[in-house]
Parts: structure tokens; sequence; C-alpha cells
């Protein structure tokens, strides 16, 4: 297990306030929108605050959450973009083929022929499904949908991931195409 920041896991971002009695906007990260509930007290990345989840109730894309000690509006106010972890032992222990967004975070992704394509910065959802960011050795970052069809293989134990995109992936053509 390593130490501070490297040991947390983000898991939801709180967002506006809902209401006049302290309630907030949460952005869940994960498959089950409540399952930033189930881990008992939530900590801020540099320790300094800690959050203890009164309620939780899914509405629509958030989860509106009473947090103790959260009494009001103008206290609910002062959490927008806070973000909620977890220690990384909280979470339970991963199956085969299985892991967390936060383990790919700074493995190189490589071509089928090993060729390095960058590094994976972050997984991102803008609601269309998660993508890879990935930050190549010169230039902007680029994105890659995070399918079986775009990523071949996520390999843990070796430290990297394989993408194999189509060979016009970064051309000016289909990219024209896409913008239409």
């Amino acid at each position: 297990m390593t130490d501070g920041a490297n040991d947390l896991v983000l898991m939801a971002r709180i967002g506006a306030a809902h209401g006049i009695r302290g309630e907030v906007r949460v952005k869940p990260f994960g498959d089950d929108p409540l399952s930033f509930t189930d881990y008992g007290t939530l900590v801020t990345k540099d320790g300094k605050r800690s959050f203890e989840v009164v309620r939780a109730r899914v509405q629509k894309t958030v989860v509106i959450t009473q947090f103790e000690g959260i009494k009001d509006r103008n206290q609910a106010e002062e959490l927008n973009g806070v973000e909620l972890y977890i220690h990384r032992d909280q979470l339970p222990d991963t199956e085969e083929d299985e892991f967390y967004y936060s383990d790919l975070t700074g493995l190189p992704v490589l071509d089928p022929a090993g060729n390095k394509l960058g590094s994976v910065v972050a997984v991102q959802d803008f609601g269309a499904g998660d993508l890879l960011e990935i930050r190549p050795q010169r230039g902007k970052t680029f994105y890659v949908p995070f399918t079986k069809a775009f990523v071949t293989a996520v390999n843990l134990e070796g430290g990297f991931l394989t993408a194999d995109l189509p060979e016009d992936y970064f051309s000016e053509e289909r990219l024209d195409e896409t913008s239409d």
C-alpha cells in the first residue's frame, strides 16, 4: 500500500446546493451511483476535511446527499467542487480481468506492435461512454474509446495497455468527417 494521495481513490464530486436544508448534488464515479455511500468516511485529497453521509437518493444523473453537520444552503454552497475520496484499502479486491480506473493512470499505452502511443492521463466520461485520455510524448492529449474494440488489453502486472487504433485515427480527413 502506498502513502498519501496515491492511496486515495476518487469516489465523487460535490456539486451545487439542493434546496435550503443543506443537501447537495453529488456526481458519483462508478457503476453504482450510491456506491460512495458504502465506505464510511469520505475525505478530501489533502485529508483536512472528512464527510459522513447521512442520507442519499438518486435523482437523474446526480445523488442528492445530506452530509453530517451541513444544515443549511450556505454551508452546502461552500462545498461545491469538493472531491470525495476513500482510502484504497477500503475497496473490495478485484476479480480476474477487473481493475479500478485509478490503476490505469500513468500506464503507457502501446499499439499492437509495441510502440508507445502515450500514457493514460485519466478515464473520462462525457456522457457517451468511457474514454481514455492519453498524453503522447509530444502534442495534445487525445481520447480513445475505452472499449474492447479499441483497447484490446489491460495488463496491470506488465504495467501497460494495448490500443488497436484504425490506421486513419489521427488523419485530418477523419477529423473532418466526424465534425459534420
